[in-house]
């Protein structure tokens, strides 16, 4: 069980769609204690595997005190209409711009049992279940920018310290 150190933009692993988890096996578990003590860190609301640059799907969440995990997550379910809402991201630090999300999410996907798992909200939880399975698509949430934002932001991540 490790703190797992993130991937940042420019990293390849972000940007390539991740493979679903086949046989749930040692180090399917390893990932999912990994992913669950990366996002236990305080102001982090969910951790995918690319940004511990591991490209399968699966991902961690920690939102009004629920921590969990979900592997296989399939998005099968937005609703409401799409507000522009705050978003920041681990994976590009510093940074905090408004994206179009949908203020209620449904994801489905298994346990490491082999169970399925049903998470669903409003709120914060929408959020972060719309961010974290754009991450397993290989879509950070710039992509989602509008175009004129997406600029300054871009802008933004070529004078950062990190980049």
């Amino acid at each position: 069980m490790a703190v797992r150190g993130i991937r940042v933009f420019g990293d390849p692993v972000l940007k390539s769609v991740s493979a679903p988890v086949g046989e749930i096996d040692e180090g399917t578990e390893a990932l999912v204690r990994d992913l669950i003590d990366t996002v236990q860190l305080p102001g982090r609301a969910g951790v995918a595997a690319p940004q511990i640059g591991v490209g399968v799907r699966a991902f961690s969440y920690n939102v009004d005190g629920e921590i969990g995990y979900v592997l296989n997550p399939v998005l099968v379910e937005v609703a409401g209409e799409p507000v522009l809402t705050g978003e920041g991201c681990l994976s590009v630090p510093g940074l905090w711009h408004d994206v179009l999300r949908y203020p209620h999410a449904k994801v489905v996907g298994i346990g490491l049992d082999g169970a399925e798992i049903v998470l669903e909200g409003d709120g914060l939880m929408a959020q972060a279940l719309q961010h974290e399975t754009d991450h397993l698509d290989g879509m950070l949430y710039l992509d989602r920018l509008e175009p004129t934002t997406r600029r300054v932001a871009m802008r933004e991540i070529r004078e950062s310290d990190w980049f």
